[in-house]
């Protein structure tokens, strides 16, 4: 869309909202088009795909019949847009449900649907529907990013557009392409779910994501329609739990601690299965110095993901499918670091994270909620406006010059957008009908709905009424798009030890110390820390809390799952604890002595950029990208690159890359290179 088409469509907008009676098409060509050299043809193209557009922002064109008195008076057909059609409805929220909605919203903060929330708040503050509200620090929830396959089929899903990606089934073991019509994503057991219909085999099916071996096509030229009533939760509840198996696996001595726990050691006199790995053959235990263990597992390829990172320390010996995925992880990070690499080349303008290309149709959107949220916000400076919609002034100042020359047919003063920005504040004093924000989309609806349905696994915000009224409220709000909120499940975020979660908010409320046993994954190791508690947070039904550890004299966050002794040590917190900035808080904190390291992602792998924090990005003809990121620790990207097996490798430091390649290399030889 270009940037006049832009102007027209919002000039077209605006005179179809004030017209009580309707415009004849003839008018809007004259008044509105200025259009006098296509031919009828060409302009009734032109005129029915702008209707097209505000369709798709939220602005239903209606068609109004003229009949005239006799058979010599034809029909006129003229065109209008209802005022309260395609407004959001009001919305008065008290400030313990805008507490709930915040938290709601901020669920979704790195994850598919993150912008969509903050766009869904944004029309609620420009309705004046948002009061102030003081977040609780030690409730921060979030919902974990399912990788770039959750953020395309959730795209896919609410466009309708079918979609296909290479599939490791489950019951054959083989790699197959699979294109489905994507009805609804959903977590169980600790993992996401896609549910739709399989056009090769014609029937609906469940697909893990995490055995998804390639990265998801969106066949944009196809649609279908989703099934009436359809709900992935009520789909999902037919999914039987995977029954627990045994896994042989040698672990190098003293190494693994985490593995250990929660396995059993097998003697060595222990008949083996007879589908474990012959004596003789790849897999089989190594000499000396190695621990045989049974580990019970439900997923092979989730365990062999896990297996996958620990590199040359361990060695599955059975089942032989649990061998396979972690061979396969292995062999594709092995491939990816043997492949040519592309140039390192960012652009002159480095943007601070990956962001999506910004287009006129954003600008557009972007402008639609602007016009409401000033009517609302009078006064504000040109800063905060521009804070508040993720612009930088040059881009705001942009979308304010191109409202200011917009307005109705005629053009005069009083018909025109009437905003000013004298000394930096901002004031607008003729709206033309768009003080009130557009209806919800579906993303916006559901980012919503199902982050408050996830707030319900909070035992501290489902005991009060705010959690029920405002999910009230915004279904209302929300009308017919809040009912496709069904497509999707989201994860239970209660915690598993909600004693420990209790003793770190009562200390964080108290200001105490607290004495930790903490085993450390990336470490292997155990050790004793003091630290002043400041937030408590989640990943799905991950918990983690920031504190200032004072054995490493800064800001650490910390696992309630891998915390062995938990327990006040009678000391104030210090003057040095201050929480990280920004909200929610992040899992990694970047500091400037990090090591600064790229990589490549593979398509697949694209969302690691913003999982952990990139400070730039570039991408990649293939759709991958080359990422920078700082890491406070090194040593254990090898893991990290086999874990993810083919879809991210170290480009430099070059002694990283080698450490790495090494690590994978070793590893694999277990398997038999």
């Amino acid at each position: 869309m270009s940037a006049s088409r832009t102007e027209r469509l919002l000039n077209l907008l605006i005179a179809l909202l004030n017209t009580r009676y309707g415009l004849r098409r003839s008018e809007l060509r004259q008044k509105v088009y200025h259009d006098t050299s296509s031919s009828e043809a060409a302009f009734g193209r032109m005129f029915e795909r702008d209707k097209s557009d505000l369709r798709q922002f939220g602005f239903e064109v209606e068609t109004v019949m003229d009949h005239g008195w006799s058979s010599d008076d034809p029909a006129t057909t003229r065109y209008r847009i209802g005022k309260e059609s395609n407004r959001l409805p009001d919305v008065s929220l008290t400030s313990a449900e805008c507490t709930v909605l915040i938290l709601a919203a901020q669920l979704w903060e790195r994850a598919a649907l993150g912008s969509a929330a903050q766009d869904a708040m944004l029309k609620l503050r420009a309705a004046g529907g948002l009061t102030e509200a003081e977040l609780p620090a030690g409730v921060q929830p979030r919902i974990k990013p399912a990788g770039q396959a959750f953020e395309d089929v959730i795209t896919a899903m609410h466009a309708q557009h079918p979609v296909s990606f290479t599939y490791l089934a489950g019951s054959t073991g083989r790699e197959e392409v699979r294109t489905v019509e994507p009805w609804g994503l959903g977590s169980r057991f600790g993992q996401w779910y896609l549910v739709g219909f399989d056009r090769g085999r014609a029937a609906r099916r469940f697909f893990r994501l995490s055995r998804f071996t390639s990265a998801v096509s969106v066949l944009d030229k196809d649609t279908y329609a989703r099934p009436a009533g359809f709900n992935v939760r009520t789909e999902l509840d037919s999914l039987p739990e995977l029954p627990v198996q045994s896994a042989l696996v040698d672990v190098a001595a003293g190494k693994l601690l985490g593995l250990r726990k929660r396995a059993t050691e097998v003697p060595a006199t222990e008949v083996l299965p007879d589908n474990a790995l012959a004596p003789e053959a790849p897999g089989s235990v190594p000499d000396g110095g190695w621990d045989r263990l049974s580990v019970p597992f439900r997923d092979a390829e989730v365990l062999g993901e896990e297996l996958a990172s620990y590199g040359p320390n361990v060695v599955v010996s059975a089942p032989p499918e649990l061998a396979a995925a972690v061979r396969r992880r292995l062999k594709a990070a092995a491939d990816f670091a043997a492949s040519p690499a592309p140039a390192i080349a960012f652009p002159d303008t480095v943007p601070a994270k990956r962001t999506r290309k910004r287009t006129s149709e954003d600008q557009l959107k972007r402008m639609l909620q602007l016009v409401p949220f000033l009517v609302h916000n009078q006064g504000l400076h040109i800063s905060e406006v521009a804070a508040s919609f993720g612009v930088t002034r040059k881009e705001l100042e942009d979308d304010l010059r191109i409202l200011i020359c917009s307005g109705l047919p005629e053009g005069y003063p009083d018909d025109l957008l009437d905003i000013q920005w004298e000394d930096d504040h901002v004031f607008i004093t003729q709206d033309l009908d768009l003080n009130r924000p557009v209806r919800f989309t579906v993303d916006e609806a559901c980012a919503l709905l199902t982050g408050l349905e996830t707030l319900n696994g909070l035992p501290e915000l489902a005991e009060g009424s705010a959690l029920e009224s405002v999910t009230v409220k915004l279904m209302a709000a929300a009308g017919e798009e809040g009912l496709k909120a069904g497509s999707i499940a989201v994860p239970q975020v209660g915690p598993e030890n909600s004693a420990n979660l209790a003793t770190i908010r009562q200390a964080i409320t108290d200001g105490v110390q607290l004495h930790l046993t903490y085993f450390s994954a990336q470490r292997d190791s155990m050790s004793e820390r003091d630290v002043d508690p400041l937030r408590l947070y989640s990943l799905d039904n991950t918990w983690y809390f920031e504190a200032h550890c004072h054995s490493a004299q800064g800001l650490r966050n910390f696992r309630l799952d891998r915390i062995e002794g938990l327990e006040p040590n009678g000391r104030k917190v210090t003057e040095a604890a201050r929480p990280a900035e920004g909200f929610p808080v992040k899992l990694f904190t970047p500091n400037d002595d990090d090591t600064l390291v790229t990589v490549e992602l593979a398509p697949q792998g694209a969302g690691l950029a913003d999982d952990y924090y990139a400070e730039r990005t570039s991408p990649l003809p293939d759709g991958g990208l080359i990422a920078e990121i700082r890491f406070g620790s090194t040593t254990w990207l090898p893991m990290f690159v086999a874990q993810h097996g083919g879809a991210v490798r170290i480009l430099a430091p070059a002694e990283v890359a080698d450490a790495a390649h090494e690590w994978v290399i070793a590893a694999l030889s277990r398997y038999g290179g």
